[in-house]
């Protein structure tokens, strides 16, 4: 009988055993933060579906929570992250936003040249993260405003009239979430950071909402 290499059988192993422990590791760091995580589903390499969870012709494959109480879910308790990632080793890392931080989703190109204008004018980012073919900036969060005219939730892309004019940008606030690094990519590639959180305040999003819209025009 014709199977798999002994020697690919273990080199995929050692990777496995590596990403979860690069996923503990990271969840760890956010819960000492105070950024809450939750598991996510994973996009498939090999056969008929693309994703691990359960819907068929899922149009987020390995980008969404595993959970639908999600945000019931998410935790900064060590001690269980490191449980549900030690139970589901290919889990991505998802951060519900709203809550200590939102985030802006744009197009990479359009987040490279924010990036370069905003390091030219010595404009302090806060964290930032490269997911595929978008860039996430992570500012401070706008919590939950008195007024619910003033808030909106757009993981599902939906965008409020007021960036109706910066073409494929996300603002990720309550009710959202995001994918973060070391997340596992459809195409095969990792979420990673560009910018990494390094404790200090996040930036006031109207102020990185400015390079924004001026790179995404």
């Amino acid at each position: 009988m014709v199977g798999v290499p002994l020697a690919a059988r273990r080199a995929k192993r050692r990777a496995r055993s590596h990403a979860k422990a690069h996923a503990i590791t990271s969840v760890i760091e956010y819960a000492e933060m105070g950024w809450a995580s939750c598991l996510g589903a994973h996009s498939l390499r090999e056969g008929a579906r693309a994703c691990s969870c359960d819907r068929v012709g899922c149009p987020d494959p390995g980008a969404h929570p595993i959970s639908p109480a999600w945000q019931m879910m998410a935790t900064t308790d060590t001690a269980l992250l490191t449980r549900w990632w030690e139970q589901n080793p290919d889990a991505n890392v998802i951060l519900p936003t709203g809550r200590v931080f939102d985030v802006f989703d744009v197009p990479g190109t359009a987040g490279q040249t924010a990036l370069t204008a905003m390091d030219a004018a010595n404009f302090t980012t806060g964290p930032v993260a490269a997911n595929g073919d978008r860039v996430l900036f992570y500012v401070a969060t706008r919590g939950a405003p008195e007024d619910e005219d003033e808030w909106w939730s757009c993981h599902l892309d939906y965008a409020p009239e007021t960036i109706d004019a910066t073409p494929g940008l996300r603002w990720h606030c309550r009710d959202s979430y995001v994918l973060a690094p070391p997340s596992s990519l459809a195409d095969g590639s990792h979420a990673r950071w560009l910018r990494p959180p390094d404790g200090r305040p996040l930036p006031d999003p109207l102020h990185v909402l400015d390079w924004l819209a001026d790179a995404c025009e």
